[in-house]
């Protein structure tokens, strides 16, 4: 890639899937070190995952929340992700995890970290803004899955997987507003932002690191581009 100003989203799937992956946090910033040597410049943007979903179900078990009051929770729970992935990275990162990505602050450190935004959207959003603000043209979405597919492959296995797609016709396989806890590729909100600004987004399964590296390696990779 010619751009070594990269921002990705992070899942937090990837981060803590039930429990804390420790072992691929310890080998993602092997990786993002291994690519800061070869002088890229990174804006991670952490998600909440399976964490924020269980937390917003049970909260709803109690009491009965706004969208808002489940919003905010999902958002405080990206930001201890990002905490989490600040600090394990060590000196390669801006000593404070940021919460407007209109603001990217100034630094000589190569990587900065942050979580979730404000309500009405998922941290998908603050990656888009955090694009637009480095003057990236690429969002890297690292999830749990290999490709967006047509249809649930877990719930029809005549799914079938796609490498690209225009992001009219991705608004179209999804709901097209937003619910905290909603599990799907990439949130409609953020799509439309991004559709509108005329950033591609990139959806990569990140327990691969191996696949990652042959993206950012301009290398054949397994993926969807929309753009």
């Amino acid at each position: 890639m010619e751009n070594k100003k990269i921002v990705m989203s992070l899942g937090g799937s990837l981060i803590v899937p039930d429990d804390i992956d420790s072992p691929f946090v310890k080998s993602f910033v092997s990786f993002i070190k291994e690519y800061v040597d070869k002088g890229y410049e990174f804006v991670l943007i952490t998600g909440g995952g399976k964490i924020s979903r269980d937390y917003n179900n049970a909260l709803k078990e109690i009491t009965n929340p706004t969208n808002e009051d489940l919003d905010w929770l999902g958002i405080a729970i990206t930001r201890v992700n990002a905490e989490f992935i600040r600090v394990a990275l060590g000196n390669l990162a801006f000593n404070k995890i940021i919460t407007d990505p209109d603001f990217i602050p100034e630094t000589t450190k190569p990587v900065i970290v942050g979580g979730g935004w404000k309500p009405g959207n998922s941290s998908d959003l603050a990656a888009i803004h955090s694009a637009k603000s480095l003057g990236a043209k690429t969002v890297i979405n690292l999830s749990n899955i290999d490709y967006v597919y047509d249809k649930d492959p877990k719930k029809d296995e005549t799914a079938k997987p796609i490498e690209k797609i225009k992001w009219l016709d991705f608004m179209l396989l999804f709901p097209n507003e937003w619910i905290p806890g909603r599990n799907i590729p990439f949130d409609p909100i953020a799509s439309c932002e991004a559709q509108n600004s005329g950033l591609e987004v990139v959806i990569l399964n990140g327990k691969d690191l191996n696949n990652l590296r042959n993206y950012l390696d301009n290398k054949p990779f397994k993926g969807t581009i929309i753009n």
